[in-house]
């Protein structure tokens, strides 16, 4: 909120990617009253997203959806936002990109004239290194456990 002139209540937000850290935020948004929708692109997210009482988008077609947001917070770690899709940015619309290396905006993308981006990539890792290890832990624990690896 120190990045924003408003609170988040009543501030349209998208989170674009629902892994562990989306559907985190996206939680976190809506409790603190802010009209949050979330990109994905599986079937089983937009599923798991509509049960949160969220509405999604499909992150593959983002170009022409952007208008009305003020703040879009990216986690997913690859180029989702390129020229098509800034192009659309309200006025004032802050992106803050939380996806690991390389982040989620285009390097050949230009930000529209009145939008920021504020860079926070890996900041889970680099703000709190022993509770972010012990999520991955967890993860991919997990996953070898449902394959059957362990």
């Amino acid at each position: 909120m120190e990045q924003t002139p408003c609170t988040l209540q009543g501030a349209r937000c998208l989170v674009i990617g629902y892994g562990r850290i989306g559907a985190l935020l996206a939680g976190k948004l809506r409790a603190l009253g802010a009209m949050v929708q979330v990109s994905a692109r599986s079937p089983r997210d937009f599923a798991r997203i509509e049960t949160a009482g969220l509405t999604a988008l499909d992150t593959r077609s983002l170009a022409g959806q952007l208008t009305g947001f003020s703040l879009i917070f990216n986690t997913v770690p690859a180029p989702v936002l390129g020229a098509a899709e800034l192009a659309d940015l309200s006025d004032g619309c802050l992106i803050i990109d939380l996806a690991s290396m390389p982040g989620g905006i285009s390097p050949d993308a230009t930000v529209p004239s009145g939008c920021r981006i504020l860079h926070a990539l890996s900041l889970p890792g680099r703000v709190a290194p022993l509770s972010a290890a012990q999520a991955i832990h967890k993860t991919a624990l997990s996953i070898l456990q449902e394959e059957g690896i362990l």
